[in-house]
């Protein structure tokens, strides 16, 4: 195998596809940072999709399932331990026929609707403006509103955000504290509509540009809040949408969404969560990365408006989308969750550091009970949760929020999976290694490494240039199988673990990665 150095800003290795052993040597340049890891891209997503909020986040205070004021306390513990940035609610496509004002005031009060995007539940607004506000704040996370702007008004939305942020003798202010809330809440973030281009009004990009410029006008910072400005923007591979929103928009917006899923295709069959064979796993992995050249497309358009980059880019809807699991209700996307889950999102997460220059932001889908989840839950009388592989990455990971990003070297092999009609046909290149670094606020510093090989391990000779590190723990995430997963009867099939495969010496650590295993070095 051709061995290259890759640059931590370039993926597209040469090398031919090898299950020989493999070796790797990195070279992280700690007095080079200078970009911070922000906090909010790892971020998380709350749609009112399946049981995501009933039944996952919300069961009410009359429920048998032990909970604090309706909130689920298994699910309150395990976020909580997870110190999520920032939440994302109520959408999604649902976010745009949700009219907030059915949501307030007494529940027994507040008129039922049709979740007409997500399989025709019927939800009873008992979890509302109030009730996810207040859960931001148990958590210690930051909301994230997004309006509705495909089937709602200016003035549905302006008063939105004076009934959270108010303090003053307003309407919406009296109406918030007519409902029991003194004080407003500190709401930073709103998303102006989702996926205009689709589900949410099915909009060209220069109705959308005219449309966000006079909803953000309307939307207004009351007393000492400054709201974030987010604009709906493209999906994945139109360009488009990007850089007629540069154009016509501006620095009108504070922030600009893109939307990636790592998914075999939109019609049809996506393949099951747990039965794929080694072919589709390396399929799998090769999409997820190729979001890099994804993020790399974006910026470059939004640097030619804004070379100083203060817009940012947010990644606020990621992660894997496969079939449902087989018996679960239609339309409510539950799924369940392997190590291949959990190696996607180490090896994506690894890529957001990356480009922290611009991405400000990243919301996985979704929190619970949908899609690439982080805990699924059952509603039985006592009620059963566990946690998946992909919340161990981000528990891992935490480390990395608000440090500095370190720049490095790598020299590594690679693999090549076959490309298909989602990127013209080329292939696709895998790296033997995945790595990011970052400096801690204690002056420690954190490094993530996955191995996505199925069959080999990874030895790593990690060389610290600028620093003095002499001591170094860590944690590991791997299994048997890469089908593997935790369920109601395995909870802990697959769970964070101690490591201690690394050495240190005169600031060069050696290290063993196991195959399909996900390890986080912490280096003081």
């Amino acid at each position: 195998m051709r061995k290259r150095i890759v640059s931590t800003t370039i993926l597209s290795i040469a090398a031919a596809l090898s299950v020989s052993a493999q070796d790797a040597t990195v070279t992280i340049h700690a007095n080079k940072g200078t970009n911070k890891i922000y906090k909010e891209i790892y971020g998380q997503f709350a749609e009112h999709l399946g049981s995501c909020i009933y039944g996952g986040l919300w069961v009410g205070p009359e429920s048998k399932i032990p909970n604090t004021n309706g909130y689920r306390n298994d699910v309150l513990q395990a976020l909580k331990d997870l110190k999520v940035p920032v939440l994302r609610w109520p959408g999604g496509c649902f976010a745009d026929e949700y009219h907030w004002m059915d949501g307030i005031g007494p529940r027994n009060q507040r008129p039922k609707m049709q979740n007409n995007n997500w399989g025709g539940t019927i939800e009873d607004n008992s979890f509302g403006t109030h009730e996810f506000l207040n859960l931001c704040e148990i958590l210690g996370a930051e909301p994230y509103i997004s309006g509705n702007v495909g089937s709602g008004s200016v003035e549905e939305l302006a008063k939105w955000v004076e009934y959270m942020t108010s303090d003053g003798d307003t309407p919406m202010a009296k109406l918030r504290r007519k409902n029991g809330r003194e004080k407003s809440w500190n709401v930073k973030f709103l998303g102006v509509g989702n996926e205009s281009w689709g589900c949410g009004g099915s909009m060209r990009p220069e109705y959308y540009g005219d449309l966000y410029r006079r909803y953000s006008t309307y939307c207004r910072n009351y007393d000492n809040h400054q709201l974030y400005k987010i604009a709906s923007g493209a999906s994945d591979y139109d360009y488009n949408w990007t850089k007629v929103l540069m154009n016509n928009v501006g620095d009108r917006m504070n922030g600009l969404s893109l939307h990636y899923y790592t998914v075999k295709g939109w019609d049809g069959s996506k393949g099951s969560a747990t039965v794929f064979d080694n072919n589709e796993y390396y399929w799998t992995i090769g999409k997820c990365l190729e979001i890099e050249d994804i993020i790399k497309k974006h910026s470059d358009i939004m640097d030619a408006k804004d070379p100083k980059k203060k817009i940012g880019l947010l990644v606020d809807e990621w992660g894997t989308w496969w079939d449902e699991e087989p018996g679960t209700i239609k339309g409510h996307l539950y799924q369940q969750n392997t190590m291949r889950d959990a190696m996607v999102a180490a090896m994506t997460l690894n890529i957001f550091q990356r480009h922290t220059d611009r991405i400000r932001m990243a919301n996985i889908a979704q929190v619970v009970n949908v899609l690439q989840s982080m805990i699924l839950t059952d509603t039985k009388d006592k009620g059963h949760m566990v946690l998946t592989p992909t919340y161990y990455v981000f528990k891992m990971y935490k480390g990395f929020q608000d440090a500095t990003y370190l720049p490095m070297d790598v020299k590594c092999d690679s693999m090549v999976t076959k490309g298909d009609h989602f990127n013209n046909g080329k292939d696709r290149m895998i790296p033997a290694v995945s790595t990011s670094a970052a400096k801690q606020k204690d002056g420690s510093i954190i490094i993530s490494i996955a191995n996505p090989s199925l069959d080999k391990a990874q030895k790593l000779e990690i060389n610290i240039d600028g620093a003095n590190k002499n001591t170094v723990s860590g944690s590991i995430l791997t299994s048997k199988d890469i089908k593997d997963y935790n369920d109601f009867k395995h909870p802990e099939k697959i769970k964070e673990e101690n490591f201690k495969g690394a050495k240190i010496k005169k600031n060069k650590v050696e290290v063993k990665i196991p195959a399909k295993s996900i390890v986080v070095l912490n280096l003081k």
